[in-house]
C-alpha cells in the first residue's frame, strides 16, 4: 500500500496584503521613509473598539500611543458617537466669518471657564501647526498694534517641536524635520531645555530647571526690546523623546516674561487635555500664559481641531476700525461645528468619567508593573508625568524604533518609539487587566530585541509624576 501523504489546507491569504499594496501605490505616508514601506508596510486598520484596533486578519493592537497622542477615550465611544450623530442631523459646517453656532460658542465659552477665564477668547483653527502659527502670528502682531513692531523674534527650547509648516518649523529644533528647510527658514534664539535628565550629580529635576532658566533670563535681559514672546511644551517636550522637567520651570519662565515684557506662549498640543494629569499642563505650575494652543486631544481623538486661546486684553487691541489691525488670518474649516461638538462630547466626559482622578490610579499602576518589570534591563531614565510614561534604551542598535515597532506589533501592540525613547500613552479608558497586558508586551518586545547593554543595578529613574 503507498504511504499516504499528510495534507495540510492552505492558508488563506492575508486580506491586510491588498491594502498595503494599494496604499504604497497612492498614498503618500506622513512621518515616513518611504523606501521602508516594503520592509515596515502600513498596518491596515479597519476598525477600533475602546483601547484596541483591528486589521482586516481580525488581528488586534493595543493603541499604545493613542493614535499619535490624539485618543483620549477610547475608539469609537458611544457617547461621542452620538454627539456627532446628531451634529450631522442639524449642521455640519459653516464658515465662522461672518456667521457663528452654537458648538463653537459653547466650547469656546467652556474652556475660557477651565482657566478661570484668564484666556477668555479662543481662535479656531485646524491642526496643531496652524495652531501655533496663529499664536506666533497674534504674538506679534499684538506688538505691532501696540506701537513696538521691532518685537518680532521668538525664542524656543533646545530640541522642541512645534509643528512641520514653516512657521512652526521656525521655533523647531527637531534636526530630522528641520534641516532641509532650513533656508527657508528665519532662525529663532534657542536656550536650554530644562529636561530632567540634564540633571548633574546631586541636582534634581528643580535645578535643572532653575539653570535652563538662568540661560533664558541672560537672553532676556540682553534682548527682550526684540523678542516677541517666548514658546514652550509645558512639562514634557513630546517628539524630542519626552523629555520632561519641573513644573518650577514655568513658574520661573512666566516671571521673566513679565518682568521683560514679553509674551509667554504655551504649546499643549501635545500635553493639554489631561495628559500630563491635569486638564492644562500649566494648571500644575499655578500660571497662565498668554497664548495657549490645542489640538490632539481636544476631540477625542475624532475630527481635526486646533484652537489658540488668548487674554481679554490681548483681544482688544485688535479691535480697531483700522483693518491693519484686525487678525485677518483664516482656514476653511475653522470652527467646524462637528469638530467642536465632538470636543463638547470629550470635556463631557472628562466631567462623567471623573477622567483625571481615575487617571492618576492608572498611571501608577502602569510605572509600577514597568519599574519592577524593567529591573535588570538595560534601560534608563524611567519616567512619567500624568498618563505620558516612557524610558530610554541605552544601547539601541541600528534602526531601533522600527525593529521596536515591528516587534511590538507581533505582540499585539501599535508602538512607534521616538529615537532609543520607548513611550506609552494609551488612551483613559484603558483597564487594569490592559494595563498588565501593556506592559508585558512592551517588556517581551523588548526582549525579543535582545538589545546589548550591561544593566545597572536599579537603573537611572528621572521620577516626574
Amino acid at each position: 500500500m503507498p504511504p499516504t501523504t499528510a495534507t495540510h489546507p492552505t492558508p488563506a491569504p492575508s486580506k491586510n496584503a491588498s491594502w498595503q499594496q494599494r496604499s504604497r501605490r497612492h498614498v503618500w505616508h506622513p512621518c515616513t521613509q518611504s523606501i521602508r514601506l516594503e520592509a515596515v508596510p502600513p498596518l491596515p486598520i479597519t476598525r477600533g473598539e475602546g483601547v484596541w484596533l483591528y486589521d482586516h486578519d481580525g488581528r488586534r493592537y493595543l493603541d499604545a500611543t493613542s493614535s499619535w497622542w490624539v485618543n483620549l477615550f477610547g475608539h469609537a465611544h458611544p457617547a461621542i458617537n452620538a454627539a456627532l450623530k446628531d451634529q450631522l442631523d442639524t449642521l455640519s459646517h459653516v464658515m465662522l466669518a461672518g456667521c457663528t453656532h452654537a458648538p463653537a460658542v459653547e466650547l469656546a465659552e467652556r474652556l475660557a471657564a477651565l482657566t478661570g477665564h484668564a484666556l477668555g477668547h479662543c481662535f479656531y483653527a485646524s491642526d496643531g501647526a496652524s495652531a501655533v502659527e496663529i499664536a506666533l502670528k497674534m504674538s506679534f502682531h499684538a506688538w505691532r498694534n501696540a506701537g513696538r513692531s521691532g518685537k518680532r523674534n521668538f525664542v524656543a527650547l533646545r530640541n522642541g517641536y512645534h509643528g512641520e509648516t514653516l512657521g512652526a518649523l521656525h521655533v523647531t529644533d527637531v534636526p530630522v524635520f528641520r534641516d532641509a528647510y532650513a533656508p527657508l527658514l528665519a532662525n529663532a534664539h534657542l536656550v536650554a531645555s530644562p529636561d530632567a535628565r540634564a540633571a548633574l550629580p546631586g541636582e534634581d529635576a528643580a535645578d535643572v530647571a532653575r539653570r535652563a532658566a538662568a540661560e533664558l533670563e541672560a537672553l532676556l535681559a540682553e534682548s527682550h526690546a526684540s523678542i516677541a514672546a517666548v514658546i514652550v511644551e509645558p512639562l514634557v517636550q513630546c517628539a524630542t523623546g519626552m523629555a520632561m522637567h519641573d513644573p518650577e520651570y514655568l513658574r520661573l519662565v512666566r516671571a521673566l516674561c513679565d518682568r521683560y515684557g514679553v509674551h509667554l506662549i504655551a504649546d499643549e498640543i501635545a500635553v493639554g487635555c489631561g495628559r500630563t494629569g491635569s486638564f492644562f499642563a500649566c494648571e500644575q505650575a499655578g500660571i497662565w500664559p498668554d497664548f495657549l494652543c490645542l489640538s490632539k486631544g481636544i476631540s477625542g481623538g475624532y475630527l481635526p481641531l486646533a484652537l489658540v486661546m488668548t487674554r481679554d486684553a490681548i483681544y482688544e487691541g485688535f479691535v480697531d476700525d483700522d483693518v491693519a489691525r484686525s487678525f485677518l488670518h483664516s482656514h476653511s474649516y475653522t470652527g467646524n461645528a462637528l469638530a467642536c461638538r465632538a470636543a463638547i462630547a470629550t470635556l463631557d466626559l472628562f466631567e462623567q468619567e471623573d477622567a483625571l482622578r481615575r487617571n492618576r490610579a492608572r498611571a501608577e499602576r502602569l510605572v509600577g508593573r514597568l519599574r519592577e518589570g524593567l529591573g535588570g534591563m538595560p534601560v534608563d531614565h524611567l519616567r512619567q508625568r500624568g498618563m505620558i510614561t516612557a524610558f530610554d534604551v541605552r544601547e539601541p542598535g541600528a534602526r531601533f524604533a522600527e525593529r521596536f515597532h515591528l516587534a511590538a506589533r507581533a505582540n499585539g501592540l501599535l508602538m512607534r518609539p521616538i529615537g532609543a525613547t520607548v513611550y506609552l500613552m494609551p488612551p483613559y479608558t484603558i483597564g487594569d487587566g490592559e494595563i498588565d497586558l501593556l506592559v508585558d508586551a512592551t517588556l517581551a518586545t523588548l526582549r525579543a530585541l535582545d538589545v546589548p547593554g550591561r544593566a545597572e543595578q536599579g537603573g537611572r529613574d528621572v521620577a516626574l509624576a
